[in-house]
C-alpha cells in the first residue's frame, strides 16, 4: 500500500499577484518542512504542481527535509496537480454573466474596486462574485476556450490513478493546492459531486497536510487538513 501525502501551498499574494507565496506563506511552508523533518518523515518521491505557489513551498519545506537528511531523492514537476486557474475562468465567464445579471454585475464591480483601492481583506475573502462565477463555470453554463470543470478534474484523476502503480510501501509527497487534494478525498468517499469537493477545498488550510493510502488502485482517507506546525492563530489562513 503507497500512501501520498498532499501538501497545500502556504498563503499566495494578493488578488492581482496570486501566484507567488507571500511573507506568511513562507513562513507556513518553512514550518511544513520542519514539522515534517521533525517526525522523521521519509519520501520516495516529490511530485510538484506547474503554479509559481506551489513551486515555491515545496522548495522551502524540500530545503528542510534535506537539511535532516530526510528529502525524497527525487523531485519532478508534474502540471496535472496544478490548481485550476480562476483568472482565467474570470476572464471568460464574468463579462457575460455581468451582462445578464445586474446583481453579480455590482458584486463584481466592488470586487474589482476594492483591488484597486487597495483593501488588503479583498484578498483574502471569497466574495459571492467568486462564488457564482465558480459555480457557473462547474455547471458549464458558459463556452470556455480554456479549461472546463470536467477537464480540470479529468487531469487530476489521470495524475492520481498512476498511484496505484507505484511499489508497495512507497510514499510519495504532492505539493499542490485545495481543490486537486480535495478531488481525491471526495474520491476516498466515492464521490465526484462539485459540492463535496468545493466543500472539502473551501474547509482547506494553507500549509496543510492530508494524507491518502492506495490500496488495490483505491485511495482511502488517513487524515485531512492536518496543520499541527501552524499553532498559532495568525498562521491559519485559507486564502
Amino acid at each position: 500500500m503507497s500512501t501520498i501525502y498532499f501538501f497545500r501551498h502556504g498563503q499566495a499574494g494578493q488578488r492581482d499577484d496570486y501566484d507567488r507565496l507571500s511573507e506568511l506563506g513562507r513562513e507556513q511552508a518553512r514550518l511544513l518542512g520542519e514539522h515534517v523533518a521533525g517526525v522523521g518523515e521519509r519520501f520516495d518521491l516529490a511530485l510538484i504542481g506547474g503554479l509559481r505557489r506551489q513551486a515555491e513551498t515545496a522548495e522551502l519545506a524540500l530545503e528542510r527535509m534535506h537539511a535532516a537528511g530526510l528529502g525524497p531523492p527525487e523531485a519532478r514537476v508534474d502540471r496535472r496537480w496544478s490548481e485550476f486557474d480562476l483568472d482565467a475562468v474570470y476572464a471568460e465567464i464574468a463579462p457575460p454573466m455581468a451582462a445578464e445579471d445586474e446583481e453579480f454585475r455590482l458584486e463584481y464591480e466592488e470586487v474589482r474596486h476594492l483591488v484597486r483601492c487597495g483593501d488588503g481583506q479583498i484578498h483574502r475573502r471569497w466574495t459571492p462574485a467568486d462564488s457564482k462565477v465558480v459555480k457557473a463555470w462547474i455547471a458549464g453554463r458558459y463556452e470556455m476556450s480554456g479549461e472546463s470543470w470536467r477537464e480540470f478534474v479529468a487531469r487530476v484523476k489521470e495524475a492520481g490513478r498512476e498511484f496505484g502503480a507505484l511499489p508497495a510501501e512507497a510514499r510519495v509527497a504532492v505539493f499542490t493546492s485545495a481543490t486537486p487534494a480535495a478531488i481525491w478525498v471526495a474520491a476516498a468517499f466515492g464521490s465526484e459531486q462539485p459540492r463535496h469537493v468545493m466543500g472539502l477545498a473551501g474547509a482547506a488550510i494553507n500549509a496543510n497536510i492530508t494524507a491518502l493510502r492506495w490500496r488495490d488502485g483505491e485511495p482511502q482517507l488517513l487524515s485531512f487538513n492536518g496543520v499541527p506546525h501552524l499553532g498559532e492563530a495568525r498562521l491559519r489562513t485559507f486564502r
